[in-house]
């Protein structure tokens, strides 16, 4: 199910459309880089430009940072 969330960006009040694992995982990584969830959003925001739409970019996002991340699988 996708949810709505809000937020605000550069003093501008904006929402965005995410299903609650990617918000979660938006959450997880912020934390991980010691910075504030809005934060993180507006760095994701700066970053992708005029064309594309925030929720997309932060899906895009997610999906980036965990294929970066190491798995703990271990090589064969």
């Amino acid at each position: 199910m996708i949810r709505k969330y809000s937020t605000t960006l550069h003093g501008h009040r904006t929402s965005f459309s995410l299903e609650p694992a990617f918000h979660d995982e938006l959450k997880r990584i912020a934390g991980e880089r010691g910075m504030p969830l809005a934060a993180l959003l507006r760095e994701i925001d700066d970053a992708r430009g005029v064309d594309g739409n925030l929720s997309s970019a932060l899906r895009l996002f997610v999906l980036e940072w965990l294929k970066r991340e190491p798995t703990n699988d271990p090589v064969s």
